[in-house]
């Protein structure tokens, strides 16, 4: 890799003169500049950003910690973030956790060792809060943040989605609903099922989510796929007509175990996914799902990140995106008609 001072000998001038060129800090003659340039770009010279950082006190970067980046819900977001902050002169360190507490924090610190400008975290244990308090370096939340961390976060009702996926399945007619949840120590996932309950208490008091029908999973297809055959397994009286998952590719390994089993979509099953990914579209049948614009979520969580390094001592924000529920052929009405019609006769 080609210095400065190889730019310099080449060019014919001081290393300071390719530096303030460079760096647009001097004055230069139109000759001595058109010089500097051309040695650059033949020696292919890339001006060294350890160097720039201890000059500046930043380094342009961002850190993102995000569980996986394989599911397209947190693909999604992680664009929506790069596209803010590429566009305010940033890049964005990505790193996944996969959810394990351990790897959490040691990025957590190798992203600290970095000097990032700011992070962005979608999973966070109590002693990484503790960790970015004492280190100062603004950061924003997506969704989960420990107890009595003062931080910014930006986040989606998860219980609100839950509640108006439970809501749509109960309008179907559907008294079985039953749900796949992510891991219980996963509080969005929680939050999700919490609506449903909510959601059933309030169509009838003597409704309530039936033990026998709540299976946990990782929130990969493969989970999904399994928990809902255990589900369509269950005696024909114990089954379920209606099935919520905590996020849609759980509801796509879902659709998978009801094909092989012969269950039909939505006639037999209704099936409702949350995130609203890409994917859900183009499924078959097209998967119902809780919406919540996950590009323009990050698009927010890099805004909000970026207003904080401007403003280190401006006060907490608190962003809570209403979702909204995108019906589909999984859980469309008229199916469930045609199958009550049928067992009437």
């Amino acid at each position: 890799m080609a210095t400065i001072k190889q730019v310099a000998l080449v060019a014919g001038v001081s290393f300071t003169t390719v530096s303030h060129v460079l760096n647009n800090t001097r004055p230069v003659s139109p000759d001595a500049r058109a010089r500097v340039l051309k040695a650059a770009a033949e020696l292919h010279y890339v001006p060294s950003a350890l160097a720039r950082s201890m000059k500046s006190r930043t380094t342009g970067t961002i850190g993102l910690i995000i569980p996986n980046n394989t599911n397209p819900y947190f693909s999604e977001v992680a664009r929506g973030i790069e596209d803010v902050c590429y566009a305010a002169g940033y890049s964005v360190i990505l790193c996944n956790s996969d959810d394990d507490p351990h790897k959490q924090r040691d990025y957590v610190n190798v992203l600290l060792s970095k000097r990032c400008d700011g992070m962005i975290l979608a999973a966070l244990s109590q002693t990484d809060g503790e960790l970015l308090q004492k280190m100062k370096v603004p950061a924003v939340l997506l969704d989960r943040a420990p107890e009595g961390l003062v931080s910014d976060v930006v986040g989606v009702d998860n219980a609100a989605g839950g509640a108006l996926a439970a809501a749509h399945l109960l309008a179907l007619g559907r008294r079985r609903i039953a749900c796949i949840s992510g891991p219980d120590e996963i509080d969005v996932s929680r939050k999700r099922i919490d609506g449903v309950q909510r959601a059933l208490a309030e169509h009838s008091p003597a409704l309530a989510l039936d033990p026998a029908l709540l299976r946990t999973s990782d929130f990969s297809s493969a989970g999904g796929y399994q928990a809902a055959l255990e589900l369509l397994r269950l005696p024909p009286a114990q089954r379920p007509d209606a099935l919520f998952c905590c996020n849609d590719l759980m509801a796509i390994g879902a659709l998978r175990a009801a094909a092989e089993l012969g269950v039909a979509v939505p006639g037999q099953l209704a099936v409702v996914g949350f995130d609203d990914i890409d994917l859900a579209s183009f499924v078959h049948p097209a998967l119902s799902s809780v919406a919540q614009d996950t590009r323009e979520l990050g698009r927010i969580t890099a805004r909000c990140l970026l207003a904080r390094i401007l403003e280190p001592d401006a006060p907490p924000q608190q962003h809570v995106v209403v979702p909204s529920l995108r019906v589909r052929a999984s859980s469309e009405a008229a199916g469930h008609a045609a199958v009550i019609k049928e067992r009437a006769a």
